[in-house]
């Protein structure tokens, strides 16, 4: 792996790290990334945001790819950790894709000592209108310690969708009420907005992260 440029948002002194990855579509200082970072830097938490090579290829006029194989971003996930220098306590995951690829690779990371927990936000539990076509096999066995902050009416997992679901007892769930894959909810049917809804979130997040050390 090449040169990898990191955004970093200083948590204050002895902040445990939570690495970031970006969903399948969006660069790492996408909005909705952005506001994550700094909610949780706000709270206690430093965060570092990278880039999967496929998309930091855009950044040079690359074409608009596809994300690659699973396999390959999860090398690429292990690749990024190598180069990150994180003195303290590390969690590990992200939005949406970047998440899925976390907790593939995290229950070995665990096993290791090398991080204390996974944190998904927007997990895609299933492919947008495929709800058959599940990404849970794994889930089921996890050992790591791990949050997902989904929302309710997430079209790649619903409340109702991951309530049948078998998953493992390490993994806990924080619900964003009428939240969409971003965790935005409709405000005519909750009165809540995006930031609202994103600041619970940060929240939910940074009291858990804070618990695993």
């Amino acid at each position: 792996m090449t040169e990898i440029d990191f955004l970093i948002e200083d948590g204050g002194p002895a902040a445990p790290t939570f690495l970031f990855a970006h969903g399948a579509g969006a660069t790492m200082d996408a909005p909705f990334m952005a506001s994550v970072a700094k909610g949780l830097s706000r709270r206690g938490i430093r965060v570092v945001r990278f880039e999967f090579a496929y998309m930091a290829a855009r950044r040079t006029g690359g074409p608009k790819r596809p994300p690659p194989k699973v396999e390959m971003l999860q090398e690429e996930f292990h690749n990024v950790i190598a180069k990150l220098a994180c003195d303290g306590s590390m969690v590990i995951g992200g939005k949406s894709m970047g998440g899925r690829v976390a907790s593939l690779i995290a229950d070995d990371l665990f096993a290791a000592d090398s991080i204390g927990g996974l944190l998904c936000l927007g997990y895609p539990f299933h492919p947008q209108g495929k709800p058959e076509k599940l990404r849970t096999a794994h889930l089921a066995q996890l050992q790591t310690p791990t949050l997902i902050c989904q929302g309710t009416r997430d079209p790649f997992g619903t409340r109702e969708d991951v309530a049948s679901y078998t998953l493992s007892e390490q993994i806990a769930l924080s619900w964003a009420e009428d939240g969409d894959h971003d965790l935005k909810p409709r405000k005519r049917v909750t009165g809540l907005d995006h930031a609202t809804q994103l600041e619970q979130a940060c929240d939910a997040a940074a009291a858990w992260i804070k618990e695993r050390f």
